[in-house]
């Protein structure tokens, strides 16, 4: 559990500031306006003064009725020409603040998510998606929460308290300090309130990351929960996460209770206070009835910054504690790096070479160890062996989303660690086991893999995997909405989407990742022919449960380990004893367990 002493305030405003200092302009506009507007309330009082005096006059008898109209007629103009100004001005503020904040906010966005999209594959895979979502949306909002801080309520205050202080001090400089007293106890209470809540705040926002995280997971899982008949587990699990942000959320609503009775026990004491001493003088005939009047009505527009100044408070914690949750991701780099302009790779002819390759998770059990394969161009090699034996590893390897602790990785005589990791991974093409598919057009998922490609290589890459037949059947053709994931699709569909991707991308090196395991029979025969095709021309990594949809690989390599503990085709392997003919007999056709 992350600590409120643990937010990095330096930190986050740092981070907060190489955003802010790109719309210097902007934010020297919303300032300058908030002083204008400042000032022009404070002067629409000093107008009720004279208004006051000159009135007073006239009922003393020391001021003519021609000139109390005149002294009207100018306070009048004086009062339509700053409402005026007043109003122009605060169109413009909230103006510029929406064009700054909508900026703040896509700038955030942009950053974090292109930050995250690129860091490693482990960390994708130790980070809920929900959570990440959560963070990144919330950061978006805290740039506009922390942005109001500054427009709405620091600003304000600090100009406004400049105004009535300094045009005080022309009448009483008791009522200044009075003021002055008052709006620094306010601040110092209201302050140590807010350190009082800030934990709070922060297990707010842990609580509902964990909440969210895990609505996205039942979600996501709706089916299983379903099959199994696991609603009421779901739900009763549901309850307890809700359960638990609703108690984090009443021990930090319960602090408001505290701050707003102490913050009123502060102005009416400083209310109480400012009269007093402006009375006296009234009383000894040194201050005017409209003096005083002033004195009031200008410490009362200190009462709509100072509630609001607190209120800020109040949001740039909660803005400090949603910058702590997203910025942490600016510190964690990728564990996968590129050299410094590192080449782009061009596959041209497809050979592999694994030499002498080292790898483990953890650094305390090598799952590889000195492992060495050459695969020739065009060759189609399949890998086999139990769980954990190192299959998926070495895609995973190849694909770079792990460095090799030792070794070295080579397509086309080209070291992996000397090129990009991005051009290396779009030179490769993929058929997973399982397609995972975005909710969009099946025209649109089908061409994720190469965007520049014309419709007709589209539909011909389409018909190449017998999906076009099927889509044509859809009341929106190419043009059906897959759901998420691609609900909406059986998994032949899916895996056929899977295979056209693949053959638009065209590229010299295709894996295919237990490509049909997850299909019936006869879908998978019908598929199987469709890879096969697809095969042709190109160096193939092929890993395999079924072992009869290999029998065709020009080399089949046997993993144990993360060790080659046989090699050959499959007439050479059947026929000597060994784990693959092992494997062979008890599978009969199915899956190696």
């Amino acid at each position: 559990m992350k600590k409120a002493k643990d937010i990095n305030f330096k930190y986050n405003l740092n981070i907060y500031w190489s955003f802010l200092k790109n719309y210097k302009l902007l934010l020297f506009g919303v300032l300058l306006i908030s002083f204008i507007t400042a000032t022009s309330f404070t002067a629409t009082k000093f107008l009720y003064k004279l208004l006051i005096d000159n009135g007073t006059s006239f009922y003393e008898g020391s001021l003519t009725r021609s000139a109390l109209i005149e002294i009207l007629l100018l306070i009048g103009l004086a009062y339509l020409v700053l409402r005026t100004i007043t109003t122009i001005f605060k169109w413009l503020h909230i103006h510029m603040i929406n064009k700054l904040e909508t900026r703040l906010i896509k700038d955030v966005k942009i950053k974090f998510f292109n930050h995250i999209i690129h860091l490693s594959h482990e960390f994708h895979t130790n980070n809920k998606t929900g959570s990440l979502i959560s963070r990144v949306m919330r950061g978006g909002f805290a740039m506009e929460r922390m942005t109001d801080v500054i427009a709405f309520n620091t600003a304000p205050l600090f100009f406004q308290s400049i105004v009535v202080i300094g045009s005080l001090l022309l009448f009483s400089w008791q009522a200044s300090l009075v003021i002055v007293v008052t709006i620094i106890i306010f601040i110092l209470f209201s302050y140590f309130m807010q350190n009082l809540q800030r934990k709070a705040n922060i297990i707010v926002n842990e609580t509902e990351d964990i909440e969210k995280a895990n609505l996205s997971d039942f979600m996501t899982n709706i089916d299983s929960i379903k099959y199994f008949g696991k609603e009421a587990r779901i739900k009763k699990r549901f309850s307890t996460l809700v359960n638990k942000t609703k108690k984090a959320m009443l021990k930090h609503w319960n602090y408001y209770r505290w701050i707003d009775a102490g913050q009123g026990a502060i102005m009416a004491l400083g209310l109480f206070f400012l009269l007093y001493f402006p009375l006296l003088k009234f009383l000894d005939g040194e201050m005017k009835i409209g003096t005083i009047v002033f004195i009031y009505a200008v410490y009362g527009d200190l009462m709509g910054p100072l509630f609001g100044f607190v209120h800020g408070m109040r949001n740039y914690y909660r803005a400090m504690a949603d910058f702590e949750s997203l910025f942490q991701y600016g510190k964690i780099k990728n564990d996968v790096k590129d050299k410094f302009k590192a080449k782009k790779l061009k596959i041209k002819k497809g050979k592999i070479e694994f030499r002498n390759v080292c790898f483990s998770y953890n650094k305390k059990q090598k799952l590889l160890k000195n492992f060495s394969l050459t695969i020739n161009k065009n060759e189609k090699i399949a890998f086999v062996g139990h769980s954990g034996s190192g299959k998926s590893t070495l895609i995973k390897l190849l694909y770079r989303l792990y460095e090799v602790n030792e070794g070295a990785i080579f397509i086309d005589n080209e070291n992996l660690k000397n090129v990009n990791q991005e051009s290396l991974r779009s030179e490769l093409s993929i058929v997973p086991q399982e397609c995972i598919l975005f909710d969009d057009i099946i025209y649109n998922n089908v061409t994720f893999s190469n965007p520049k490609a014309s419709r007709k290589e589209v539909i011909a890459a389409m018909k190449f995997t017998q999906l076009y037949k099927v889509v044509e059947t859809f009341s929106e053709k190419e043009k059906t909405i897959v759901g998420e994931r691609g609900i909406k699709l059986s998994g032949g569909e899916k895996q056929r989407v899977s295979i056209a991707r693949a053959i638009l991308a065209n590229k010299k090196v295709l894996v295919l990742d237990e490509a049909t395991s997850a299909l019936d029979s006869e879908t998978e025969y019908e598929i199987q022919k469709d890879l096969e095709k697809l095969m042709i021309g190109r160096t193939s990594l092929i890993i395999a449960h079924r072992l009869s949809t290999i029998m065709k690989a020009d080399k089949i390599v046997v993993l144990d380990k993360g060790q080659i503990v046989q090699i050959g085709n499959h007439e050479e392997l059947i026929k000597k004893p060994g784990q693959y003919r092992k494997l062979w007999r008890l599978q009969k056709g199915g899956y190696i367990e």
